[in-house]
């Protein structure tokens, strides 16, 4: 059942969790104020980035919009007087740089609309909640018995989904919630497909997972109608806040920090590693596992938003699995998700960094295993285990489930067939994701080896090295040449000389007019007696006395020894 007439075609290729980077690259002063350029990267791409200019008053009406965080964000303080000074706005830039670096490096302030917006104004321009209430409208022309009630603005954390209060005219007290979402960058199933999968999601019984009232699709988008739940979601329990209250004010600063009791703990991940083990056997991809995710209906959790994956719609985790290539399944994705549920579980909050180098102290040994078999480093080097080998594990192992619902999510051979092939392209797109991830974090890694102190220092010592070397081989090279053409020139005075009426002695075993020529290591062998009739060479090398020669005979010349010539000149005609 349609419920828009003319939809807008194709899905939303960009990824909305891929993390934004922001440098401030340059300051311009104008008349009366300052502007600051910036340059904004979408991933690890540079082509993948663009300029935007932005004065101190964008940055001081972000930081009151984020107020509603409560948390206390570095943003320099305004001043009237002497801003326009060079040293105040050098100053002043470096402030804001770090501004930026917070919000950057923050899981869930990077995430939202208002600082998307401010670094990405050319995606982020539009008016989500009036395009979701349009799509609404449009649904409701041919399903009269349901009406909005309220928006429940900002309950979530995704910029492209929206949630209405709901509620049916047959029952006007039951309280229902409308969430509306875009198709995502990860959607492979074919529109045929795709339909039936929606429409399967209200036959799904589990009691794991939260029913589903209504869904239905059109080309664009999906909308998925369930009941209300009161007491809010796990992370609503674990941060102690109220589920209608904006996802900033409910997550950013808990006023306290505490883990659920060790019982709770070992209860709701049993139950949710069933359910997780459920949707694996039947090949139903999911891969959006997190503490918002889960709803407490009494004492048991329940799962939500089956249909993201069918969106195709990215992870709330994706940044931090994105960087692990041994997690390059859904399963794996499914798994590492839950270590992040477990440590918000047990400690109050969620982790700080991924790996986790050390954990601390928990209300059982037993929870600090589990986690270092999910978010340790070398679990993340090594892969993550099955759900199955999660369950055997002595924290799970104990716990008796005691429900008696019996599950039941019929899906068929042809659909099963749809749903293997688009989790295949969900998982290549993520293993050419963290292949591009790893090589360019090997490129830096080699860069900032190259650039450092000590590395310039070493090839500065090398370079020397190699300098010395060369210029001392090329004057070898240069003497050897000298040598050889004396050698060639003055043969005469360094051969042993003989007498011109001996021929030269043949060589005798045992007697010699010369000695062998000695190895070049050792010393020369003492000198045999001279021969009668031969003349003993000279020890020196043969270059050495033809130089020596040469610069004596020079040195010695004098113009005045020659013999004078008298010449004949026959040329002259005689007359007789």
């Amino acid at each position: 059942m349609a419920f828009m007439e003319k939809p807008p075609a194709g899905k939303v290729l960009l990824d909305d969790t891929v993390p934004l980077t922001a440098v401030i690259e340059a300051s311009q002063s104008l008349h009366s104020h300052t502007e600051y350029i910036i340059r904004v990267q979408r991933g690890i791409s540079m082509e993948n980035s663009w300029q935007i200019v932005r004065r101190y008053s964008d940055f001081d009406l972000l930081n009151s919009s984020l107020q509603i965080s409560a948390l206390s964000l570095p943003l320099p303080p305004k001043k009237l007087i002497g801003n326009m000074d060079r040293e105040f706005i050098a100053e002043r830039q470096k402030g804001l740089q770090n501004y930026l670096n917070v919000l950057t490096a923050n899981h869930i302030l990077s995430n939202c609309e208002l600082v998307k917006k401010f670094l990405d104004p050319n995606n982020y321009s539009v008016n989500y909640t009036e395009i979701a209430l349009q799509h609404v409208s449009m649904f409701f022309r041919s399903e009269p018995k349901w009406e909005v009630a309220e928006p429940l603005k900002d309950i979530g954390w995704r910029i492209r989904k929206r949630y209405f209060l709901m509620k049916s005219k047959n029952q006007p007290k039951e309280r229902l919630v409308l969430s509306w979402a875009d198709f995502g960058p990860d959607k492979y199933l074919s529109d045929k497909d795709f339909q039936c999968a929606v429409k399967l999601l209200p036959s799904c019984s589990h009691p794991y997972i939260y029913k589903v009232t209504f869904a239905t699709a059109n080309e664009s988008s999906a909308l998925v109608i369930r009941p209300f739940n009161e007491k809010g979601t796990l992370k609503d329990l674990i941060y102690k806040a109220k589920p209608k209250d904006p996802f900033l004010k409910k997550y950013c600063n808990p006023k306290k920090i505490q883990g659920l009791e060790l019982q709770q703990i070992k209860t709701f991940g049993r139950q949710i590693l069933e359910v997780l083990k459920f949707l694996h056997e039947k090949g139903f991809p999911y891969g959006h596992l997190h503490s918002s995710n889960v709803v407490l209906d009494g004492d048991t959790c329940k799962l939500l938003d089956l249909e993201n994956s069918l969106l195709g719609l990215p992870s709330f985790y994706r940044s931090y699995f994105s960087q692990f290539r041994k997690i390059n399944t859904l399963e794996g994705v499914d798994v590492h998700c839950f270590g992040h549920l477990l440590y918000e579980m047990t400690y109050g909050r969620p982790p700080d960094s991924i790996p986790v180098d050390g954990f601390p102290p928990a209300p059982s040994a037993s929870v600090v295993a589990v986690l270092e078999s999910l978010l340790s480093c070398e679990a993340l080097k090594n892969g993550m285990p099955a759900v199955s080998k999660i369950l055997q594990m002595s924290l799970f192992s104990d716990i008796l489930l005691t429900n008696s619902e019996k599950p039941q999510f019929k899906i068929p051979t042809k659909l099963k067939e749809a749903l293997k092939t688009a989790k295949e392209c969900i998982e290549k797109r993520l293993t050419e994701e963290q292949k591009l991830i790893h090589q360019h974090r090997r490129l830096t890694r080699a860069q900032s080896h190259h650039g450092s102190e000590e590395e310039k220092k070493k090839r500065k010592i090398l370079a020397r090295k190699k300098s010395k070397l060369t210029a001392f081989e090329s004057g070898e090279e240069h003497l050897a040449k000298y040598s050889n053409s004396n050698n060639s020139a003055g043969s005469g005075a360094s051969s042993p000389m003989t007498s011109p009426s001996s021929p030269t002695p043949p060589s005798t075993a045992g007697v010699s007019t010369m000695p062998p020529p000695p190895p070049p290591p050792p010393a020369a062998p003492p000198l045999p007696p001279q021969m009668d009739g031969a003349v003993q060479p000279d020890p020196s090398p043969g270059a050495s006395a033809g130089r020596e020669a040469l610069l004596s005979s020079i040195q010695n010349f004098q113009k005045g020894a020659l013999k004078k010539a008298d010449t004949c000149d026959y040329s002259v005609p005689r007359i007789s």
